[in-house]
Formats: C-alpha cells, structure tokens, sequence
C-alpha cells in the first residue's frame, strides 16, 4: 500500500474514484426509485459524441462531453414532458445516435482513432491529469450540493409523480434537474468508470443498499458507503492485478451484491427455520393451561405432548419436536400470568 501511495498519478486516481463512489449512488438512488436505472447509459452514450466533438476540434473533451449529455438530458425530459413519444423511445434514440455520432465524429478527426475513445469507454483513472481532477471535483461537488438540495422535492416526484404535481411541485423542472444532475455524474466518472460502465456505480450500490436499508436515508448512506468501497477498492485492486480500473470497478460491486444478496437470503431462511409454527393447535396455553412452563431466551414455552409450544402473534410457534429437546431448557415449577412474547 505504501508502494500505491508513494506514486502521484495513484493518488490522484484515488481521489477521484472517491469523488464517483459519493456521486454516483447520490444521483442512482432517485433514477432506481423512477425505474430509470439505463438511463445512465443513455448519457454516456450521447457524452460520447461529446467526446468526439472535443478531439475533432481540440477542445478539451470535458467539456464537449459534459455540454452534450446536458443538452440531451434537458431535451429528453421535455420531449418526454409534452407526450410526443415515450420516454423508452426517447431513450432508445439518444443511445444509438449518440453512439453513431461519436463513431462518425472520430473517424473524421486527423488524430483521431478508436484507440482516443477507449479511455472514455472503459476508463483509464491512472491517465487523469491535476487539470482534470480539479474539474472532476468541481463537478462531483455540484452533483452533491444539488441532490442535497433538492432531494426531499426529487424522493416526492420519484415515489408519486402524479401526487407530487397535483400538490404544486414543478414536477417537469425536477425531472430537467435529476436529468441534468445524471449527466454531470456520467462526465464525472467517464475516465474512471468509464462511459459504457457508468451506469453499473450509479445502480448496483443502491441495489445492494436496498437489501439492507430499512428506510430511504439508510438506503442512501448504504449506497454510497458501498460505492466508496467498490471504487476506491477497485482502483486498488487493479493496481496489483493489473487490470483495467473501471471493470474492476464494476466487478467489485457486483460482488458486493452477491455476496448481499445471498447473505440476507440465507438469514431469511434460517430465521424461517427457527419461526416453524405449531400444527393444528388448538388449546390455549396460559396460567393455569395444566402444562408446565419452560424460560426460553426472552419468553416462555409450554411443554404440551413432548413438544414447546410458544405463544406469538395469534399462533404457538413450535420450539421444540420432543421431550428430549424440552429437558435441555431449564425447568421450573410456576407458570407465568401471559404466555406471550
């Protein structure tokens, strides 16, 4: 580690694989609750044409790129807004036009090549200079002021559009802001993650928050914990490995989702295996039942024909399938008034 921190273009990439693990999940958060969770590609496809554009014209590709997906994402919103076409059409039509523009923009470039686009596809964090690492923060700082600012307005629209606009939001101009808070974020990450990944660290950290957050601020810090971690970790992991930063990246977060997922599946089944309920039950257990009460952890059970019967929630939960297992629990000779949890 002190190897990776002694170079200075590993500590620039760390810094900016820090900025996107904050970034992206912010914006991602609200695009996974409209069910917008491509969209992402959408832009990188059109800040491709960006891209293009910049190494045509010898501008700085930043902000070609960052000009493009912009004006895509504000002419999407409204195209979708006034009811011309579905949004999924709109969608469909920025992805391939963009993507076709930056591959006919680029070939008519003297010094262009699909060899100048692969950083921008894929990612290349080792080659982002001090230039465009203080752009990058100066983006990744709008994006997090912005979705601070807006994010009670943004989790309305996004939970009931329809309720939202009935109560005086300005629905179409939070829709226009989310949309232009994604581009900004798919510029941001595009020489880390890269453009055709993008989407990945924006929707894969709030997928796996979603599995352990128990409300929408827990889901959020969850998420951009988890994309910290997956970027940070990636860019680490692909010095050693050698390996292209932005699918490490994106490796490294999908694992976490797997891991997640089968770690809270696998609790949910245990927790289901100890909670079995008990067949065809119907005497009441309580003071005074004539069966013998067992402590168990923070309730009591009932030894009723060689079984521990536990009352819970208008059933018996079955704690036991034998006398055997009964003898094991420390017995005593009172009951208790209520035989509830």
């Amino acid at each position: 580690m002190a190897e990776l921190l002694s170079l200075d273009f590993m500590r620039q990439a760390l810094v900016a694989a820090l900025l996107v693990g904050i970034a992206a999940p912010l914006v991602g958060v609200f695009l996974v609750q409209r069910r917008l969770s491509l969209i992402g590609d959408g832009m990188g496809h059109v800040a491709l044409a960006g891209v293009a554009v910049g190494v045509l014209t010898g501008t700085a590709p930043v902000w070609t790129a960052l000009v493009a997906a912009v004006g895509a994402a504000v002419a999407i919103e409204l195209i979708r807004a006034r009811g011309r076409t579905s949004g999924d059409v709109a969608l469909a039509v920025m992805f391939y036009g963009g993507i076709a523009a930056g591959v006919v923009i680029i070939a008519k470039s003297p010094s262009g090549s699909p060899a100048n686009l692969t950083a921008y596809l894929f990612g290349a964090i080792t080659t982002a200079s001090t230039t465009d690492l203080w752009v990058f923060a100066g983006l990744a700082l709008v994006v997090l002021v912005g979705t601070w600012l807006l994010r009670p307005w943004l989790f309305a629209v996004a939970n009931d559009e329809e309720y939202a606009r009935a109560s005086g939001m300005p629905v179409t101009g939070l829709n226009i802001a989310l949309a232009v808070l994604t581009a900004v974020t798919v510029v941001v990450s595009m020489r880390i993650v890269g453009l055709l990944l993008i989407s990945a660290l924006m929707i894969i950290p709030n997928a796996t928050a979603q599995l352990f957050g128990r409300s929408f601020r827990a889901t959020v810090r969850w998420a951009v914990l988890i994309g910290v971690v997956a970027s940070v970790g990636g860019v680490v992991l692909s010095f050693y490995a050698e390996t292209p930063s932005g699918g490490t990246i994106v490796l490294l977060a999908i694992a976490a989702f797997i891991a997640a997922a089968v770690g809270t599946a696998t609790a949910a089944r245990m927790r289901t295996a100890r909670h079995r309920r008990a067949a065809g039950h119907d005497h009441e257990h309580g003071t005074g039942c004539g069966h013998e009460a067992v402590p168990h952890d923070d309730h009591v059970d009932y030894l009723h024909d060689g079984h521990l019967h536990a009352a819970h929630e208008g059933h018996y939960d079955e704690h036991g399938a034998d006398v055997a297992a009964a003898a094991e629990h420390e017995e005593v000779g009172t009951t208790v008034k209520d035989g509830r949890r």
